[in-house]
């Protein structure tokens, strides 16, 4: 067969792109195989020669783990990010830096083609390619899911684990765990499978990271987090005073710690961009934790109106990570806005980590706009409360003015 050109597939070791790359070279293309390491607890060495031996070119394994958390993660922290009220971006948040790599590996290797494993119904296709598209606008795609002749191929599981075993390909699938995750250092994401009917409760040992709140230890930890702009910059345990400054290595403590007490698990539905909604099980131990104390030292140093308008934000800037368009104007547009925002956001926030829950327990910073003697319920503190007189009654014109109104129109008020 006459070669087709060469293709840098985002090969993550799993049955899926191991038999999208065991089609691709029956198909008659190249394939350099790349692998991004952004904290998936994964045998990457293993993977390396699998890939191998299944018949790729190269295989490419890039750390990234740095780069997602402070370049990424922290920002998405900066803006209190949070899809539909509850989902913390974990998957999202780690495809720009994913396709980023992927086309400068592409590019490198001069490969024609970047082709990825995600299926025709999810957001992730749509994610890989609006990236890929941004960053190298003359790139071309493969996206096998949505190619009849392999779809049509492979319509389910039970195809793609025969077409293995015909390859020889060594594959971990069993009916034992009817479900799949996607990995990283932010979070674990688990859908499909038994999970596709959103009334079936996942069972205890599907969940990988988090200990179980019933079974966290009995007794509370307490932490500090210090952050400068709107960023961590260093983690202090108050029982046995370690110390984190490193962004990565904070980041992978508090993972550890938010583990080891049950800290940011939930069990969702949510609505994929392309109109489907879909059940969602996620782990976040980390995240949970810094959002909780991100959103608490923005209580104590950032101003209302400002917060209000952020939040704002915050909630548009959720969904175009979520829908994929972390490469687009509008996102750099509001992240820049919310980094201007974060200037005043330093402080020192306390927190009890105790059976699932993140407990605040205090606050400080040298820039606080919160005065004691003003807040002060037992002292004037150059209040003076005839001056809330004026204020109500100011108010109160626009609410008496649709009393009226509405009399005239119903014949009463309330």
């Amino acid at each position: 067969m006459v070669g087709k050109g060469k293709v840098c597939l985002a090969y993550s070791g799993g049955l899926d792109t191991s038999c999208i790359l065991a089609w691709l070279l029956e198909e008659g293309y190249e394939v350099v195989a790349y692998m991004a390491n952004i904290g998936q607890e994964e045998d990457f060495e293993a993977a390396r020669d699998k890939a191998l031996k299944i018949g790729a070119t190269k295989v490419y394994i890039e750390d990234l783990r740095k780069e997602f958390v402070e370049g990424v993660v922290f920002s998405a922290v900066q803006a209190n990010a949070l899809y539909e009220g509850v989902y913390l971006l974990g998957t999202s948040l780690a495809r720009p830096v994913i396709t980023k790599t992927q086309i400068r590996i592409a590019n490198a290797e001069g490969c024609d083609f970047v082709s990825h494993g995600c299926t025709g119904k999810g957001n992730d296709q749509v994610r890989f390619e609006l990236g890929y598209y941004a960053i190298d606008p003359s790139i071309k795609v493969i996206a096998p899911w949505r190619i009849p002749e392999f779809f049509e191929r492979f319509p389910g599981r039970p195809a793609l684990l025969d077409y293995a075993a015909e390859k020889g390909i060594p594959v971990f699938q069993t009916a034992a765990k009817p479900w799949s995750t996607d990995e990283n250092l932010y979070h674990i994401s688990y859908e499909a499978g038994i999970l596709e009917d959103p009334n079936v409760t996942p069972p205890k040992d599907m969940w990988k990271l988090i200990t179980d709140p019933e079974d966290a230890p009995t007794t509370p930890e307490r932490i500090s987090i210090h952050f400068e702009n709107g960023k961590p910059v260093k983690v202090v345990n108050k029982g046995d005073g370690k110390t984190c400054t490193d962004g990565l290595d904070l980041f992978l403590y508090l993972n550890h710690l938010g583990r080891k007490h049950g800290v940011g698990r939930i069990d969702i539905v949510e609505n994929r961009f392309i109109g489907i909604k879909s059940r969602g099980c996620y782990e976040t131990p980390g995240g949970t934790i810094l959002r909780a104390a991100h959103v608490d030292i923005e209580g104590l140093t950032l101003d209302r109106e400002v917060r209000r308008l952020r939040d704002q934000f915050s909630q548009r800037l959720s969904e175009i990570i979520y829908n994929g368009f972390w490469f687009s104007p509008e996102r750099e547009f509001i992240m820049a806005a919310v980094e201007q925002s974060q200037q005043t956001v330093s402080g020192t926030v306390h927190l009890k980590l105790y059976k699932g829950n993140v407990i605040i327990e205090g606050r400080e910073s040298a820039i606080s706009l919160y005065d004691d003697k003003i807040a002060s319920m037992d002292i004037a503190g150059g209040f003076n409360p005839g001056d809330s007189d004026g204020f109500i009654k100011i108010n109160a014109i626009r609410l008496k003015a649709y009393v009226a109104q509405k009399t005239k129109v119903t014949g009463s008020g309330f």
